[in-house]
């Protein structure tokens, strides 16, 4: 098989990798991209707020870890197929003289052990940077039970790391897998990571970020998202994702109603996909809106200012799949409401539904300079106005 070959194959593969930023504002482009049959392009947004064309693949998709929610997991039965790090190196210095791609996202099935797998991964960005003088961007994944030798180099060459904490605790973990260790392999590890990129680490500028793997385990919303919270307070990572496990591609005795044809949800329009209060989703499509609910909460944390405390949970320890976080919290908190607008602080303003960071900011800003008789003056469009008007006052 020539490169192009296996990147057919190997791209495909890292599609259930979402822990870099691959989306952007057109629901049409989410997570899958053909651009003049190109199939490994993928639309992106990274770190620094910037988008394009980038280069997703794995270096091989074989793996010999068993995590029964994994589709490349070593007991399944497919074709197997590696790039040698020069091969990818030379490649994608090709390909970015044909068109400008924003960089590259770089993962792999673990090879041997997971040492020996970051070399491949390390010695293509090593190339890249070195022997190309290379200095767009890189996005290696850090592979569960990597050395701190390993992690460092890894981070010495990239932009962005990144290694999936998949379950909310370890009761949890080790139902999905036999071969890996929960405090070893991955709290280890995230803690390291986080130590060496925060401020006083050896590499602060590198942007890191995780993902969990929902309803792969029986885990509930509110352990995902108390696990989320302290990886952004204490551990100060970059970005959170929450992929719904797809039955068929994993293990079949995991409970679910079908595979799942899914797109990641857009965060620049975090209340993109609502739901009538009469409606109950059931089986795949029941997981897909829990998917949903638990990226609006972790939008509330990083752009609303709310706390993991805010979050309102069921008797069972999940958010409601009927309404979205930031409602259901406005719903349950009459005391805080109506919010003035001509005195609102920006916090106060950012706790009212249909009021984003926004134009909370807008309306903080215009408010200096205009007199507002009605909350039409406020000019918000008028889907937002009348989910808010009943949370304000003048």
């Amino acid at each position: 098989m020539d490169t192009q070959e296996k990147l057919d194959i190997l791209a495909r593969d890292a599609q259930y990798d979402l822990s870099c930023a691959c989306s952007t504002n057109k629901p049409e482009e989410h997570r899958k991209r053909s651009v003049d049959g190109d199939r490994w392009l993928y639309p992106v947004t990274v770190a620094n707020g910037g988008s394009g064309i980038m280069l997703k693949t794995l270096m091989s998709n074989g793996c010999g870890n068993d995590c029964k929610y994994c589709p490349l997991r070593c007991q399944q039965d497919f074709r197997r197929v590696s790039l040698e790090p020069s091969e990818l190196a030379s490649f994608f210095i090709d390909f970015q003289r044909k068109r400008n791609l924003i960089g590259l996202f770089l993962s792999s099935g673990v090879v041997g052990n997971p040492d020996r797998t970051m070399d491949r991964l390390i010695g293509t960005a090593e190339i890249l940077r070195k022997r190309y003088r290379y200095r767009g961007y890189i996005h290696l994944k850090i592979i569960s039970g990597a050395s701190k030798a390993a992690m460092d180099k890894a981070m010495s060459y990239a932009s962005a790391v990144s290694l999936n904490i998949e379950t909310p605790g370890a009761s949890h973990f080790q139902k999905l897998t036999d071969r890996k260790r929960y405090e070893t392999d991955i709290m280890e590890p995230l803690r390291y990571i986080a130590s060496q990129t925060q401020r006083g680490g050896l590499f602060p500028r590198i942007h890191t970020s995780s993902q969990f793997i929902v309803g792969a385990s029986d885990e509930t919303d509110r352990e995902i998202l108390q696990y989320g919270w302290q990886m952004y307070r204490s551990l100060g990572f970059g970005r959170l994702y929450y992929s719904a496990y797809q039955n068929g591609l994993g293990d079949p005795s995991i409970p679910g109603e079908r595979q799942l044809e899914r797109e990641l949800i857009v965060e620049e329009q975090p209340t993109l996909f609502e739901l009538p209060p009469v409606y109950k989703p059931v089986g795949a499509q029941k997981l897909l809106v829990r998917e949903h609910r638990l990226y609006q909460a972790d939008w509330l944390f990083r752009q609303y200012r709310f706390r993991y405390d805010d979050m309102v949970f069921d008797s069972a320890g999940n958010l409601d799949l009927t309404k979205d976080p930031k409602q259901l919290w406005a719903e349950h908190h009459p005391e805080y409401f109506p919010v003035n607008v001509r005195r609102a602080s920006l916090n106060q303003l950012l706790r009212v539904p249909g009021i984003g960071p926004t134009f909370a900011r807008r309306i903080v800003d215009n408010r200096k300079g205009a007199v507002l008789s009605t909350l039409e003056d406020l000019r918000l469009p008028r889907s937002y106005l009348e989910k808010a008007a009943p949370y304000l006052e003048l």
